[in-house]
Parts: C-alpha cells; structure tokens; sequence
C-alpha cells in the first residue's frame, strides 16, 4: 500500500465519529442511565495520554477527558471536572460513573479482547 491520506482512509486508519453508548451506573439507592458518546482512540487521545504521563497528573481522568464526548466529538468533562478539581464543592466523579465510563470506553475499543489475525 501507498502510503496516503485516501490509502489510509480505505484502511480504516482513522478513528471515525464517536460511538453511541448506553451506560447504567447506581448513585446511592437509584440505578441512572444516560447516553454518552465515546471517541475511539486517536491521536487526540495518544496526545491526552503523553500529557498526563509527562505531567504526572492523573491518567485516568486524562483517558475519560479525551474519550468521553457529545455527538459532534467535543469534549463533556475536563480533566478536573473528573478529579473535582474544577469545582471542590461538587467533588470528583463518583466511584460508580468513573468505572462505567472506563468500562464503556475499553468496551468501545475492544480493550482487553486478544485480538485475531
């Protein structure tokens, strides 16, 4: 193969549009459900990880940042939405939504599943 942006198209080498998901997650006594959109790992998110690493801030907070977004593929959350940073008062994500939307954004990108010649 030719190495080019149509190439590379045809190759399915970029990360394409967000994905649509349903997640369930308990908040005290209720079971909430909501619509979130996850963009496939990119270099967006490669970017996010590099930064988190280097600035030894939280690389989970960074990973659901750069993956968790709206229809149109901008960001929901900054990384210290995620952390509580943002807002002390409201506080960090909770236990429940943080490891949903990590599990959502594995399921998104097949993370964890060996994959097939």
């Amino acid at each position: 193969m030719k190495l080019s942006i149509d190439s590379l198209q045809k190759a399915g080498a970029f990360s394409g549009a967000p994905v649509e998901k349903t997640i369930k997650w308990q908040q005290g006594e209720k079971e909430l459900e909501a619509t979130v959109y996850v963009r496939p790992l990119s270099y967006r998110t490669a970017m996010s990880d590099i930064a988190s690493y280097s600035a030894k801030s939280d690389a989970a907070a960074g990973r659901i940042a750069a993956s968790i977004c709206d229809e149109k593929g901008e960001p929901v959350f900054s990384v210290a939405d995620i952390t509580g940073e943002a807002d002390p008062e409201r506080g960090p994500l909770s236990h429940d939504l943080t490891m949903e939307l990590l599990r959502v954004i594995g399921e998104v990108n097949s993370l964890g599943k060996a994959r097939t010649s």
